[in-house]
């Protein structure tokens, strides 16, 4: 017989021999009593932390076998309708968002649908962990699709090319505009109003603690310059709130203020909702510190400590976005973020607090005690209670 010939023979007969075994492995399934079809495996996808370089990187097995904690990113909005089915063969636990949900027990198939996911946690990505027995051996971590008696069996061929939707998100394009927004908002301020811009936008202006009373700025707390400025401040915080939490930045427990969809008329609605909520928050703290003004008998530095404020705010929030958004375009993880986020922000409304009690006694003489309790009912109070609900 020719050597082409049994060549032939040689590879129908294994491919005879293989067939029936695929099939049975396709067709059983996966997940509790192999009801799901599985659409996707995680193997390949797990990252842990790499202490050296700050930051999560590929899992190797030469290197991190000893590691207990094995990570993945999960696309929620490409893979609507799946569920994510995971197991391990000892007891582990089971994190979301570095936020521990379940205990995982040995050897038990558990299933997350994922659009349930995508309503609790309002984000187009989530960062999953198990932590548990060391690397990656006997953990399980699966897209699937539950199996239906009227529909044809799915068949999965292990060809090593992983054919899935180009990861997109609406976001993207949202802060673009977001940005151009705000720079369009930033020069109109400048371009009509320069003199109340550069006062306002003036960082030695800002640390000097000779404040003139007379000033357009100053005696006018309610004025239209004032309260576009206000306005800007408003657009600058909502831009702030949204970009944090796109990020999968713990900034409030909640991790769904405000945003109830990703479409982007949503976003925008979203947008200019929190934007009023803000505006109506720092209008509202002028009627504060006026009524406590005359409580304590202050009038006359009510205006300033409202001035001193809005400026501090205008140039720190507006630092801030520009920081962030440089940083998280040019690295492509940000989740070491998480723990750092709140030391600039509480540094900054302590070193103004100090600023502004300097301001205060600079300009007229006040028992330290009434001085004491007026800005800590303003200013430190309110610090406590935002570090509270945001850790």
């Amino acid at each position: 017989m020719p050597a082409g010939v049994k060549i032939f023979w040689i590879i129908v007969l294994a491919w005879v021999g293989l067939t029936p075994s695929l099939l049975a492995q396709t067709q059983e399934g996966i997940g509790p009593d192999r009801s799901f079809y599985p659409v996707y495996d995680f193997r390949d996808d797990y990252l842990v932390y790499d202490e050296s370089f700050k930051t999560y990187v590929p899992f190797l097995n030469e290197q991190h076998s000893t590691i207990p904690a094995t990570s993945v990113f999960i696309d929620l909005e490409s893979n609507r309708n799946y569920s994510i089915l995971l197991s391990a063969q000892q007891d582990a636990y089971l994190f979301i968002n570095a936020a521990l949900k379940r205990k995982l027990p040995a050897n038990q198939w558990q299933v997350l649908n994922i659009d349930s996911l995508y309503q609790i946690y309002h984000q187009p990505e989530i960062f999953l962990t198990i932590y548990g027995s060391p690397g990656i051996e006997g953990k399980q971590l699966f897209l699937g699709y539950p199996k239906s008696a009227t529909e044809n069996p799915v068949v999965l061929s292990d060809e090593g090319l992983n054919i899935r939707p180009r990861p997109s998100s609406v976001y993207d394009d949202f802060f673009g505009l977001c940005l151009v927004f705000l720079l369009a908002t930033h020069a109109f301020l400048y371009s009509f109003n320069r003199r109340a811009f550069l006062r306002f936008y003036s960082l030695r202006d800002l640390l000097s603690l000779r404040v003139r009373e007379e000033t357009f700025l100053i005696n006018k707390p309610l004025s239209r310059i004032t309260m576009l400025f206000l306005l800007n401040l408003s657009f600058v915080s909502a831009f702030l709130v949204m970009f944090v939490q796109s990020r999968n930045i713990n900034l409030f427990s909640s991790r769904s203020l405000l945003l109830a969809g990703q479409q982007l008329p949503e976003l925008i609605a979203d947008f200019f909702l929190i934007s009023a909520v803000a505006f109506a928050l720092l209008l509202s703290k002028y009627f504060v510190l006026y009524a406590l003004g005359n409580l304590y008998r202050l009038e006359g530095i009510t205006n300033i400590h409202y001035f001193k404020a809005l400026q501090s705010s205008l140039l720190f929030f507006t630092a801030i976005v520009l920081l962030l958004t440089i940083i998280t375009y040019n690295v492509p993880d940000i989740s070491w973020l998480n723990a750092y986020l709140m030391i600039p922000f509480v540094t900054f409304y302590l070193t103004r607090l100090a600023l502004l009690y300097l301001v205060i006694t600079n300009v007229t003489s006040i028992k330290n005690l009434y001085l004491f309790s007026y800005l800590c009912i303003i200013e430190l109070i309110p610090l406590i209670i935002g570090v509270r609900f945001a850790l």
